[in-house]
């Protein structure tokens, strides 16, 4: 599932009709965290959460009221209710939401953060909020990243960059920071929201059978940049696995060695046999990958291990840290199962690594 940032360009044709509603701060227990975001249309909710159950119906319907009045807003809900109240909520903590009216005024800035995104680039979203005194608030975003500097206040900007700095180096998608400053110049204070954006984790599943399609469609959902490799074009086609973000219909050890490998990539190998499984692993070997798997029974495994040894394609050590059995142990039965015991362990090592 794309960053709703990255969605907004989707719906740029009628951004008129958008509006960005975005956690900026909670205290005590309460549904979602800051940085959650979620985005509106007049017939509701499009993409995200900020929330759900009561506290996103009362945004929804303030994000409607948005549409037609433009107005911005930034509002606090109280989730501390008693329990009888059935109508409110009762998580026992506070919510603010920013309400963004005007997405129009930022389309320049989503556009940056975009393009940066497809570079492989983290920066930060800057979203500065002024007027909080009065009815209606203004909103300016700005996009910062290690090759892109706003054009902003060169005070703010100083005051900021030394945070900016700090949340890029940290790595942390949820380090959603909030900042209150004043010009010197300046009676007025302005809220700085700070939310990190981080280039997706790129998973290549070798294999576009069974579970190949089933793991690309919950990788996409769990945030993952999908690249499916298969030499069979019956099964590695946009149909068949339709949330792909890429697809490559070429020998597979070949496609294995042409493709970029950071420590930001995952790869699970689920081909059809243990020659391609072979050709897909080898590619992999030496390079600090985020996560390397294989799909097979212990004696396939122990087998493929002693040739990759005898051959010199991997030592004890490189072997020792391949993900094999795949998956968390759920006792899994059918394909959608194994899937999802594959999908939870990229997910756990993703979120270890934070």
């Amino acid at each position: 599932m794309k960053n709703i940032y990255l969605q907004l360009h989707d719906h740029k044709s009628d951004s008129s009709c958008l509006v960005l509603c975005t956690v900026t701060r909670t205290h005590g227990s309460t549904p979602q965290k800051p940085g959650s975001s979620a985005l509106f249309d007049y017939n509701g909710l499009i993409a995200g959460t900020v929330g759900g159950g009561i506290v996103e119906g009362r945004v929804q319907r303030l994000a409607l009221e948005a549409i037609n009045s433009k107005s911005s807003g930034h509002f606090q809900f109280n989730l501390a209710n008693d329990i009888s109240k059935k109508e409110e909520a009762i998580c026992g903590g506070q919510i603010t939401i920013l309400i963004d009216a005007n997405l129009n005024n930022h389309l320049s800035v989503f556009e940056q953060l975009g393009k940066s995104i497809e570079d492989h680039v983290p920066g930060v979203l800057i979203t500065m909020v002024t007027g909080l005194a009065e009815e209606k608030v203004l909103i300016n975003r700005y996009w910062i990243s290690n090759t892109f500097k706003p054009d902003m206040s060169a005070e703010f900007l100083e005051k900021i960059e030394p945070v900016i700095h700090n949340m890029l180096s940290k790595g942390d998608p949820s380090d959603y920071r909030e900042l209150e400053l004043t010009l010197s110049d300046a009676e007025a204070t302005s809220l700085f929201f700070l939310e990190p954006v981080f280039p997706p984790a790129h998973l290549i599943i070798a294999g576009a059978g069974h579970i190949g399609k089933v793991l690309a469609h919950l990788a996409d959902m769990l945030d993952f940049d999908v690249t499916v490799i298969d030499d069979r074009p019956e099964y590695a086609n946009s149909e068949n696995i339709p949330e792909a973000d890429h697809i490559l219909v070429n020998d597979i050890g070949e496609s294995m060695k042409g493709l970029k490998k950071t420590r930001d990539t995952y790869v699970v190998i689920v081909t059809r046999g243990h020659k391609d499984d072979a050709a897909a692993l080898k590619p992999c070997i030496g390079y600090d990958l985020a996560y390397t798997g294989m799909i097979g029974s212990k004696s396939k495994i122990a087998s493929m291990r002693v040739s990759f040894m005898e051959n010199k394609w991997a030592t004890a050590k490189q072997w020792d840290i391949i993900h094999s059995p795949l998956g968390i142990d759920i006792k899994s039965r059918t394909v959608e199962e194994i899937a999802i015991s594959i999908a939870a362990e990229l997910v756990l090592v993703r979120n270890s690594k934070k």
